[in-house]
């Protein structure tokens, strides 16, 4: 999977990022790091072919996605939001799946409730329910971890990793640099929209010359401009 954006925003010839290329391998997580209007969002919009001004070439697979801010039906209930997706793929075999991932993440007794009027970590649950519920060779998380209880996060992360040993591929773009270390097998480093570095954690450290963490590396990184 390979992404090359030359230039990409919000309005024609007024690019928001610029020169971001990297790709994806099978199986493997990579995390999309960066300050706040690095341009994260920006590149995940321009993958997913919804940013109004792009060039540049994309090549991803069908894929699941998690976005930064939940997006719901307003008059839907849990269950006519994954009515909708198991329709579209006319599989009634995904209720089971279904099932599973709503046990998992808490929210089975909640089927007949409008998620619009959920919490914020319940709402994030729906979404990974509906992400999840389609095995695809691509996920796309956007802060997935934002608002979720520490079993949630326990489980999302353990879904993770069965999802990988599958052979899906995750890009993972969190301010959560800690657990980014943890989980991730490349990084991809932005900064004011363009590409500051990618690589390895150990080829991270060979570029800052210091055997740090990765938060470490993103400040010293962020000093050096």
């Amino acid at each position: 999977m390979d992404i090359h954006i030359q230039k990409a925003g919000y309005a024609t010839n007024e690019p928001s990022i610029e020169q971001i290329d990297f790709s994806i391998k099978p199986g493997e997580i990579v995390g999309l790091i960066g300050g706040n209007g690095a341009g994260k969002s920006t590149t995940i919009q321009s993958m997913l072919g919804v940013i109004p001004y792009f060039e540049g070439d994309v090549s991803i697979p069908s894929y699941g996605y998690v976005p930064e801010r939940p997006l719901l039906y307003e008059h839907f209930t849990l269950r006519e939001h994954l009515q909708f997706l198991i329709d579209e793929f006319q599989d009634d075999t995904l209720w089971h799946k279904a099932q599973n991932l709503l046990t998992l993440f808490q929210i089975d007794k909640r089927l007949d409730d409008l998620p619009i009027y959920f919490s914020k970590g319940m709402q994030q649950k729906v979404m990974l329910v509906l992400a999840f519920l389609i095995e695809r060779p691509l996920y796309i998380l956007d802060e997935p971890f934002m608002g979720l209880d520490p079993r949630a996060t326990r489980e999302l992360l353990t879904l993770i990793g069965e999802r990988k040993q599958q052979g899906s591929s995750f890009l993972l773009c969190t301010h959560q640099l800690e657990m980014a270390e943890k989980l991730c097998d490349h990084y991809v480093l932005l900064h004011e929209g363009q590409l500051q570095a990618q690589g390895t954690l150990h080829e991270l450290q060979q570029i800052v010359g210091q055997q740090i963490s990765l938060l470490d590396i993103f400040y010293e990184l962020q000093g050096r401009l």
